[in-house]
């Protein structure tokens, strides 16, 4: 009897340009209020335009694109609006997540968070502040999935995604990552020896003070955002 072990299919040149275009827009190479053509990105790509299209349609979906009437697509400003809503949503479910997780940390998820957190402040090449956002995200949802609630935990992560272009942003202005390492291991701490109610206050003040840096970045005079 033969076993089929199954193979993984590759990404569709769709998934490929999606992949390109939201990192670029979420690094800010492509930046807040700048255009995108689609001849452009199709031969930096090396992709026909097909993909290249559906691909910006799937990031309108997510926010991150606006299409532009007769100009093609332009990158979507950060309004103060949207730091207030994406922060307060993650004010009202993270303190909460945290507050649950408490006490659920055993060995192996204990080894998991620290490894998430050795990843991100590793970090040395060009991209290392996009590098660290991603372990925060990932140790942010870990947190989530401690709290046993997938919905919460789906949730959490699109959040994080909507606020990393903000935190690029706002990193430009304020390197916080040392501050944001120091917080992470009193987090886990706190859910090792079941503090809840500590773990729900030191999510709650490093959300409020990752907001607090990017709306300084943000409503700086050169600053491209909508007040």
């Amino acid at each position: 009897m033969s076993l089929l072990i199954p193979i993984e299919a590759p990404p569709s040149l769709t998934e490929r340009a999606v992949a390109e275009l939201r990192r670029d827009i979420l690094t800010a190479r492509l930046a807040p209020g700048e255009t995108v053509s689609e001849t452009a990105v199709a031969q930096h790509l090396e992709l026909g335009k097909a993909p290249v299209r559906a691909a910006l349609a799937r990031l309108a979906e997510e926010g991150l694109v606006t299409a532009v009437p007769r100009r093609g697509w332009m990158v979507s400003l950060v309004t103060i609006r949207d730091i207030h809503e994406v922060f307060d949503l993650r004010l009202m479910l993270e303190p909460e997540a945290a507050r649950r997780a408490a006490g659920r940390v055993d060995a192996q998820m204990l080894a998991r968070l620290d490894a998430v957190c050795a990843e991100g402040y590793d970090c040395a090449d060009e991209d290392s502040a996009m590098c660290f956002l991603e372990a925060n995200k990932a140790f942010h949802v870990a947190i989530a999935d401690l709290a046993d609630n997938a919905r919460l935990a789906r949730q959490l992560a699109r959040l994080l995604d909507e606020s990393t272009r903000m935190l690029i942003l706002g990193l430009r202005s304020r390197d916080r990552t040392v501050e944001m390492a120091h917080e992470h291991h009193v987090l886990v701490e706190a859910l090792a020896l079941g503090r809840a109610d500590d773990a729900a206050g030191i999510m709650h003040e490093q959300v409020s003070a990752s907001r607090r840096m990017v709306l300084a970045a943000l409503t700086a005079p050169d600053a491209r955002t909508v007040l």
